[in-house]
């Protein structure tokens, strides 16, 4: 039995086949055409070792098959939850070939995400990490296979690594791999989550391979491209705009780092000669504090996108002047539309702009709170479909109905601005949400852990800007009694599963909590009192 999801209408997909969007090739495609074109051509760098496209073409193959004969069978779904490593490749190439629908968890989630995520798609296989805290022992493992009776098999990183020391053996084909339906869904992704756990995204390989190949064609990628990843390599940032996929898809090489920190990039920039890399705008400040000392690492880089949240002209500026690189910026969404500022851009709109859409069918709408058209220039709401945004979350029909109107347009959450020739300059969010150096938070859940504090009797979560990160989390708390210190509300927190970038970074008690006209808690005003308090601890005595 297939995946269900929300598919285009028939007269939609008609379309976009008869366009050449669609190709009807399943994602597997990619490596294909590197096997036949450049089959010795490293493909993938992670630590020491180096996978050929025919080495990682192999190895996926023979995991594949192991899978299969451990009785995973197509369609099934899988919870993947691996760090940057090349496991993480290998198990998203393995399961794709395989018919088996992934959902590829952050490393940083911890129980209650994965929880969440294994009682929504009910997995048959868990691919995990040994290093992770929650897999060192058996004790999570146990908890979730008897409140989750779907799992038959877990693997582990450990497993896949061992597989790689084997890539040179030929694949065992006694179980052939299937074909699979490239109308139906390759994979789950993960929805920035702005109302309590994130939202699945079903992805069909029709919809991502447009979306790798446009993203590919407009960053101008070819077979001497060398990609460094620091981002989490499920993020869509880095997998498919044009990220991972993009960099395979024209025939280059990909470069693993395991964290972002200069430290841990800048020797692989200059080991590798990495042309291009993908940061958001928290290590922008970090790489340009970094650079003075180490520019001779950095002078093969020549294109560095940045994303996830908006970035300042200013540092848009500094980029570009002391790292010698073409800044690209780039807005987009894991539900699909993806803007990019082009190579070829003049300066102000690659400092100023987040980008134009990269499709020609990419349809936008920018509207007030009517539902209204605004005219170009003024502040709205961005609504959007195309052939690669989708129409539905995974089992959502509720949330569905509110953020999908009639015709299929989906709204994003942002706010923005257009300019004459079609830039969208992004303003901020609808939804109660906090983008922590591009992680998003979303208010609610945290709000609902909070309140199980026996300590606490009533909690409000607001972003409050910040110099390095954008955005931080203050949580404002009303207490039955002696208020908690951040500290031990932290420990708390960590202890009912939460990941740490979720943690509140400050909290406020308050007597009790503003609320508006209508009884519901003001969060406006809570954004004034945190911004209130951080200047006056600006302002000298």
């Amino acid at each position: 039995m297939t995946v269900e999801f929300t598919a285009w209408p028939s007269e939609f997909v008609q379309e976009y086949k008869r366009k050449g969007y669609w190709l009807d090739k399943p994602l597997q495609d990619i490596l294909d055409r590197q096997c036949c074109e450049q089959p010795d051509k490293i493909a993938l760098i992670a630590g020491t070792q180096a996978l050929s496209y025919e080495q990682l073409n192999r190895t996926t193959d023979r995991l594949a098959q192991q899978l299969a004969a451990s009785g995973i069978k197509p369609h099934d779904t899988a919870l993947v939850h691996l760090p940057n490593s090349a496991a993480f490749y290998l198990a998203f190439w393995s399961l794709l070939k395989l018919g088996v629908v992934p959902l590829n968890a952050l490393y940083s989630h911890s129980r209650r995400e994965l929880s969440a995520y294994m009682e929504q798609i009910k997995p048959s296989l868990l691919i995990v990490s040994e290093e992770h805290a929650l897999f060192r022992d058996e004790t999570f493992l146990k908890t979730v296979q008897e409140s989750c009776g779907s799992i038959r098999k877990v693997v582990f990183q450990k497993d896949i690594q061992e597989l790689m020391q084997t890539a040179d053996t030929a694949a065992d084909d006694a179980i052939p791999l299937p074909d699979r339906d490239p109308d139906q869904v390759a994979f789950f992704q993960l929805s920035g989550g702005s109302t309590g756990i994130p939202k699945l995204i079903p992805r069909t390989h029709n919809d991502y391979y447009y979306s790798v190949r446009r993203s590919a064609e407009i960053c101008e990628l070819d077979h001497t491209t060398v990609y460094l990843c620091t981002l989490p390599a499920p993020h869509n940032f880095p997998l498919s705009s044009p990220g991972a996929l993009g960099v395979w898809y024209r025939g280059g090489t990909v470069v693993l780092a395991p964290d972002p920190a200069p430290s841990t990039c800048f020797p692989l920039i200059a080991r590798h000669q990495v042309t291009m890399t993908s940061l958001v705008p928290p290590l922008v400040n970090l790489w340009l504090d970094a650079a003075p000392e180490h520019k001779e690492k950095l002078q093969s880089l020549r294109l560095i996108q940045v994303g996830g949240a908006r970035l300042s002209a200013a540092l848009a500026q500094r980029l570009e002047t002391e790292l010698a690189v073409v800044l690209q910026q780039v807005f987009g969404m894991a539900e699909g539309l993806v803007n990019y500022t082009r190579l070829t851009d003049d300066a102000w709109h690659r400092h100023h702009t987040q980008g134009s859409p990269m499709s020609e069918a990419d349809e936008i709408r920018i509207v007030d709170a009517e539902g209204q058209p605004v005219p170009v220039g003024e502040l709205g709401a961005l609504l959007t479909r195309g052939p690669y945004s989708v129409r539905g979350y995974f089992q959502a029909p509720e949330h569905n109905s509110k953020v999908f109107d009639s015709e299929g347009f989906y709204r994003t959450g942002d706010l923005v601005r257009q300019t004459t020739d079609g830039y969208l300059m992004v303003e901020g969010r609808e939804k109660d949400q906090i983008n922590r150096g591009g992680e998003k938070i979303a208010a609610e859940e945290l709000e609902e852990v909070l309140i199980t504090h026996p300590q606490i009797a009533q909690a409000a979560v607001v972003a409050m800007p910040d110099p390095g990160l954008g955005e931080k989390t203050c949580a404002f708390v009303v207490c039955h009694e002696e208020a908690p210190t951040i500290f031990t509300l932290r420990k708390f927190l960590r202890a009912q599963g939460l990941a740490e970038y979720k943690l509140p970074d400050r909290i406020e008690v308050l007597p009790r909590l503003p609320t508006t006209a209508v009884g519901k808690i003001d969060k406006k005003a809570l954004r004034q009192h945190i911004d209130s308090a951080l200047r006056q601890q600006e302002t000298p005595v």
